[in-house]
């Protein structure tokens, strides 16, 4: 079984975020009890269509939002604003390691749900508490949303093509960022609060912003404001450090080139038969092609459009010079490489007999990540785990 075997994990979070967050806890072996809403559920069940279809084709209400994001969890209905499901909620605490929740500042201290209240209860549980703006702060009472994270959070700020070029303007990420990287941070604090209650027996609790997230993975475009005093602006597939390093037009549409240092721009010339830019005084360092990218870039899309991007890939591939082409989900799910390492699979599904899933990227060598439940249905499992409570 999974590194996490034995721990359990009270999970009263919705939408993305929180559920990425026990999603992931869930892969690594953790129980996780979700609690939702009764007749509604987690409100990503009703974000589509598509929906899941059922043995004979026919639509259900499971919708691919969902799917994405509950695997290896029991749902349980309880309604907490009464008082039956706030006692069978402290119960299940007094049972669990962990609660994750991202209600808004304060919303469950009315149900006596918080964490000062059920620390009481369990001194040592782990309470994660994911919100747009954190816990304090002027704007902690407001409610986050993804893209307006991350634009408030700068993010949209260096994403799109730049001022002037054709379809100019900011743009969200595909997908959202925010919240799976809230997520993702979520789960690295909870291990490492999981190692010091091991150590000394105490529980506490996490706060987690949003915003904050967003702003903390900037990486190096927060450093290149702070040290260069100069905001980053957008730059479309471009690289602001590293030049080449972008989508350029092929015979038959765009190749990502990742051109990192020095060695494989001398590679990558001499492939497209230009060894002499190597030598060009403007294009001698990686430095100086950043300086000189709008007298480069030009020249290497003359370059590249006599050429397929299969062809290109193969060229180049071959003197390493990282580079591939920019493919559709279709595509990426009929990689090769996507197929070996099994980043595809289904699991039993009690309506649909099977669901597809995307599986966890990380390959553990003496506990290998196992997938026992596909996304439950809503309340599948509430009268089997409050029973099993109620007899012990």
């Amino acid at each position: 079984m999974g590194p996490l075997q034995g721990i359990k994990i009270l999970d009263l979070s919705r939408i993305l975020a929180g559920p990425w967050a026990t999603q992931l806890l869930a892969d690594y072996g953790a129980d996780v009890w979700k609690i939702e809403r009764p007749g509604v559920g987690d409100d990503t069940r009703h974000w589509g269509p598509p929906f899941l279809k059922d043995r004979d084709g026919v639509e259900t209400t499971e919708s691919a939002y969902f799917l994405s994001t509950n695997r290896g969890k029991r749902s349980l209905v309880l309604d907490i604003t009464a008082e039956p499901g706030q006692a069978a909620i402290r119960k299940l605490v007094v049972e669990a390691d962990i609660l994750v929740e991202n209600y808004k500042v304060g919303g469950l201290a009315k149900y006596g749900l918080d964490y000062d209240s059920l620390a009481k209860l369990n001194p040592q549980l782990i309470y994660c508490s994911i919100t747009g703006f954190g816990q304090t702060g002027p704007d902690a009472s407001l409610a986050g949303y993804d893209a307006m994270v991350q634009a408030r959070g700068g993010l949209m700020s260096i994403t799109g093509e730049p001022d002037g070029v054709p379809g100019a303007g900011p743009q969200k990420v595909g997908v959202a960022v925010a919240d799976l990287m809230a997520g993702m941070y979520a789960v690295s604090a909870i291990l490492a609060a999981l190692h010091h209650r091991d150590k000394t027996g105490q529980g506490q609790q996490i706060d987690i912003g949003l915003l904050d997230t967003q702003v903390a993975w900037l990486a190096n475009q927060n450093m290149n404001y702070l040290v260069g005093g100069v905001a980053p602006s957008r730059q479309g597939t471009a690289h602001p450090n590293i030049v080449p390093y972008q989508a350029l037009p092929t015979r038959d549409g765009f190749i990502m080139l990742a051109v990192g240092n020095d060695r494989q721009f001398s590679a990558c010339c001499e492939v497209l038969g230009e060894p002499g830019l190597v030598s060009d005084p403007r294009f001698l360092t990686n430095r100086l092609r950043v300086e000189y990218r709008d007298q480069l870039i030009p020249l290497l899309e003359s370059c590249f459009k006599t050429k397929t991007t299969a062809e290109w890939s193969q060229l180049l591939g071959q003197v390493k010079v990282p580079c591939g082409p920019i493919n559709t989900l279709a595509e990426v799910f009929d990689d090769r490489q996507i197929k070996a390492r099994q980043m595809q699979f289904d699991l039993p599904h009690p309506v649909a007999g099977t669901v597809p899933q995307v599986a966890n990227p990380v390959k553990f060598s003496a506990t290998p990540i196992v997938y026992p439940l596909a996304p439950p249905l809503l309340g599948a499992d509430t009268e089997s785990v409050l029973k099993s409570l109620l007899d012990d």
